[in-house]
C-alpha cells in the first residue's frame, strides 16, 4: 500500500510534517464530523484515524482519499500529501540542493496547487498555518538550490509566497501579507515572470480595497495591469478594478479610459487559456470585474447584470469560495442603487 506524508523540507535534511493531520482535522470540524463519526462514516478503525489525526501515524492513500471525499474537498485535501516516492525525492533535493531535479519541482508545484484548491472551499484561517509552513520550507530549499531547475523552483516559490500573502490578506493580517507579496514580486522579477509579478501586485490591490484605500487600489491594480509580461486576462481584470477605484476617487475620465482599454482586451484574453497563476480568470470571471467598474461609475443596472452573470458563471467548486463575499456585497449595493 502506498503511504502518504505531509511535506516538510529542511536544508539540513528531511522531517515529517503534521500538516495533513492539521488540515484534515479542521476540515472534519468544519464539515460537522467528530473523529468517531468520521471513522464510522468511512468504515475505518477509530483508533487508527485518531493516530493519523494526531500525527502519530501516516495516512494510507485510501484513508487520505476517503477523508477528502467525506469533507467534499474534491481531491484537494488528499493532494496536500506526497507519496513515498515524491517524499524521498524531495528529501534528496533538500539534502543536496545543488542536485535539484525537475521531479522535485513538479512534486512541490502539486502541493501548492492542492493548497490553492483548499482555499476555494475552506476558511483561510483553517489553511494558513499549514500553507505558511510549506511556503517557508520551499523558500529555504530555494536558497540552496543550484542547477538548471532552480528557475523552475523559483517560480513555484514565488507563487507559494504570493499565495501566502493572499491568504493573510483575506484574514486581514495586513502587514505580513504586504511583506510576502513584496517578496513574491522580487522572486518573480528574478526569473522574469510577468504573470507572477502581476498577480502579486493584484493581491496588493485586493488588500488595499479591504482596507478601504481607494488610492492604493488604483495604484496597485494599475501597476499590475502594466506589468511587462502580464497575461491579457490579468490586464483586463486589473484595468477594470483600477477603473472602479478611480471612479470612486472622482477621476471619472481616467476611469472611463481604463474601461475602454479593458474592453479592447476582451477578445485577446478570451482567445487564450488563463495563466496557471490565475487559473480563475475566465471571461465569465472578468464579468465580476466589469461589474465592479460599472458600480464605481454609478451604472447600477449594468453592474448588477455583470456581477450576477459572473457569479452564475463560476465553476461549482468556486461558487461558495470565501472570497466571493466581496462580489456578493457589491451585487447588493448595485441592486440597491438601481
Amino acid at each position: 500500500m502506498t503511504k502518504l506524508s505531509g511535506l516538510s523540507v529542511n536544508p539540513q535534511g528531511f522531517t515529517m510534517s503534521d500538516d495533513f493531520a492539521v488540515i484534515a482535522s479542521r476540515a472534519l470540524r468544519e464539515a460537522g464530523y467528530s473523529m468517531k463519526a468520521a471513522a464510522r462514516a468511512m468504515n475505518y478503525d477509530p483508533a487508527y484515524l485518531s493516530r493519523v489525526l494526531n500525527s502519530r501515524q501516516r495516512p494510507s492513500e485510501n484513508l487520505a482519499v476517503a477523508l477528502d471525499s467525506l469533507v467534499g474537498a474534491d481531491g484537494a485535501l488528499a493532494a496536500t500529501a506526497l507519496s513515498d516516492d515524491d517524499t524521498s525525492r524531495v528529501a534528496r533535493s533538500a539534502a543536496n540542493p545543488s542536485r535539484l531535479d525537475s521531479g522535485t519541482v513538479y512534486a512541490l508545484a502539486g502541493v501548492l496547487a492542492a493548497y490553492r484548491r483548499l482555499d476555494d472551499w475552506m476558511r483561510p484561517r483553517a489553511v494558513i498555518p499549514a500553507a505558511l509552513a510549506q511556503m517557508r520550507e520551499v523558500t529555504r530549499l530555494l536558497k540552496g538550490a543550484r542547477g538548471p531547475c532552480r528557475a523552475q523552483l523559483a517560480a513555484v516559490a514565488s507563487e507559494f509566497v504570493q499565495f501566502g500573502g493572499w491568504m493573510l490578506a483575506q484574514d486581514r493580517q495586513d502587514a505580513r501579507a504586504v511583506q510576502l507579496l513584496n517578496e513574491a514580486v522580487e522572486l518573480a522579477d528574478e526569473i522574469g515572470d510577468g504573470t507572477l509579478a502581476a498577480q502579486a501586485l493584484n493581491f496588493k490591490g485586493y488588500l488595499a480595497r479591504r482596507q478601504g484605500r481607494a488610492e492604493g487600489v488604483a495604484r496597485w491594480y494599475s501597476a499590475a495591469a502594466f506589468t511587462p509580461g502580464a497575461h491579457p486576462a490579468q490586464r483586463l481584470g486589473d484595468l477594470l478594478q483600477a477603473a472602479a477605484a478611480l471612479a470612486e476617487l472622482g477621476e471619472r475620465d481616467d476611469a472611463l479610459r481604463l474601461v475602454e482599454q479593458a474592453e479592447g482586451l476582451a477578445d485577446p484574453a478570451a482567445a487564450l487559456p488563463p495563466p496557471d497563476t490565475a487559473y480563475w480568470l475566465t471571461p465569465e470571471f472578468n464579468r465580476l470585474n466589469m461589474g465592479l467598474a460599472n458600480l464605481g461609475l454609478g451604472w447600477y443596472a449594468d453592474a448588477a447584470d455583470h456581477i450576477t452573470a459572473g457569479l452564475d458563471g463560476l465553476p461549482p467548486d468556486l461558487k461558495n469560495a470565501p472570497w466571493t463575499w466581496e462580489h456578493r456585497e457589491a451585487l447588493e449595493r448595485a441592486l440597491a442603487g438601481r
